[in-house]
């Protein structure tokens, strides 16, 4: 896979039903974005660095939109234009760092945290795909995203219509129900269909 070097990673939470169920959250009436910084990104087999400062490290699989070139106030009707494909992606947290900060800035942007791969594919529909990620082997989220409460070219809009989106940054458009920890040590495995296999290992500081 190209290397991407996004200028920004914009993120949305609570977007799957199933998600805030589990959360006991209300769906949200707008995308809830924040953003993660381009020394999060890594890519397929580079290895997630546990931090020192958590003892909560948990994966969020993910659809990762990337886009084509540089948009502003884009309509969900011309957003698809300006997609340049879609990849795996994992929204790596610190869980309780998010707890004790009540914002997500410093749980989710240590270095290492957005594994994206294994390729970028395009020509793919991305509101009905299985998502899918494996610890160790063993299934801990599967979803479609078909159960997104805000679909890819929306959000593509809606963000465009708060911030430029420049070439090759990416969208973590959220994650299904099944959130959990990972160890130093562990395998995670996030599968999309149509899209591959985003693999990475859990390592120590």
């Amino acid at each position: 896979m190209k290397k991407l070097k996004p200028s920004k990673i914009v993120c949305v939470g609570l977007n799957y039903r199933d998600h805030a169920g589990e959360m006991k959250e209300k769906l949200p009436a707008n995308p809830i974005l924040f953003l993660k910084p381009p020394s999060t990104v890594i890519f397929n087999n580079d290895e997630i660095i546990y931090p020192r400062q958590t003892n909560e490290l948990h994966y969020e699989a993910e659809l990762a939109v990337v886009i084509k070139d540089r948009i502003k106030n884009v309509s969900e009707k011309e957003a698809s234009k300006h997609i340049l494909g879609f990849t795996c992606g994992n929204d790596v947290t610190a869980r309780d760092l998010q707890r004790l900060d009540g914002q997500w800035t410093r749980a989710k942007g240590f270095d290492t945290f957005c594994p994206l791969g294994p390729k970028i594919v395009s020509g793919i529909s991305p509101d009905n795909l299985s998502i899918k990620l494996f610890l160790n082997g063993q299934l801990k989220q599967s979803s479609n995203t078909s159960n997104l409460i805000f679909k890819a070219n929306y959000l593509v809009s809606f963000i465009s219509q708060v911030m430029t989106l420049e070439p090759e940054d990416v969208i973590l458009t959220g994650t299904p129900a099944g959130i959990g920890p990972m160890q130093v040590g562990d395998e995670v495995r996030v599968e999309i269909e149509g899209i591959g296999t985003l693999t990475n290992r859990i390592a120590k500081w």
